[in-house]
């Protein structure tokens, strides 16, 4: 199962009012592990950067200006997305700006149900407690010391570590998320199941197997162990 860990920066909080996105991050996961492979770009938004925002992410003008604008980005971003579930905090901001992008490109819109909202899940598994990126790395005692503004990327790949704490942590996959795996279905349940590419070797030797069915021969037709035995 792949799914896209997303995370955005902004000129500020609406694009209906000219806001832009400055820089876009996202991360890989399959079966919610994080696979290595990234995307990231910082965007020139072709207007000013207000002091509020700066503050916030430490993006300027002057560092942006010769950036690409996200027109230039989009296919990009598309091919990296397509088919995969949107893992985001707070996920109807950052899709409202992304479709603002994609309509100002003359793209194809995201449906609202492609996301999944990581502040939806830690509201309603923790009601009453603070929601934030950094409340939650608290919760779950993961490494943020890194975060000293917000980064697209990096917030994404923090975001990835406390979205696998919000589903149950790793044991669900054990780390097993490999070719080896394979999805056993029963009516409208599906289950992952791990299977070994060898099968390990026998531990019994030819005379404790023999001895084995010694004792059972022993026991007669009517012991329960050589009835479990006959029907298995």
């Amino acid at each position: 199962m792949r799914e896209i860990v997303l995370d955005t920066e902004t000129t500020g909080l609406d694009p209906a009012t000219g806001d832009r996105i400055v820089e876009i991050g996202a991360v890989e996961l399959w079966n919610h592990l994080p696979t290595g492979k990234t995307f990231h770009k910082y965007l020139n938004p072709e207007r000013n950067m207000p002091e509020e925002a700066q503050a916030v992410h430490g993006l300027t003008e002057e560092f942006l200006k010769d950036k690409p604008v996200f027109s230039q980005i989009a296919d990009d971003f598309l091919t990296f997305i397509k088919g995969s579930k949107l893992v985001i905090h707070n996920a109807s901001f950052d899709m409202k700006f992304i479709n603002a992008e994609l309509a100002l490109a003359e793209k194809q819109l995201l449906p609202s149900d492609i996301a999944i909202d990581t502040l939806g899940l830690a509201r309603k598994s923790f009601p009453g407690s603070p929601a934030s990126l950094d409340a939650l790395c608290r919760r779950f005692n993961i490494d943020n010391s890194a975060r000293t503004l917000h980064g697209a990327l990096l917030d994404s790949e923090i975001l990835a570590e406390v979205y696998l704490e919000l589903i149950g942590g790793r044991q669900p996959g054990f780390g097993l998320a490999d070719t080896n795996n394979t999805i056993e279905r029963k009516g409208d349940e599906e289950k992952q199941v791990f299977k070994r590419p060898k099968p390990l070797k026998a531990r019994l030797t030819v005379k404790e197997e023999e001895a084995h069915t010694a004792f059972l021969k022993k026991l007669g037709t009517n012991a329960i162990w050589n009835k479990l035995v006959t029907k298995n």
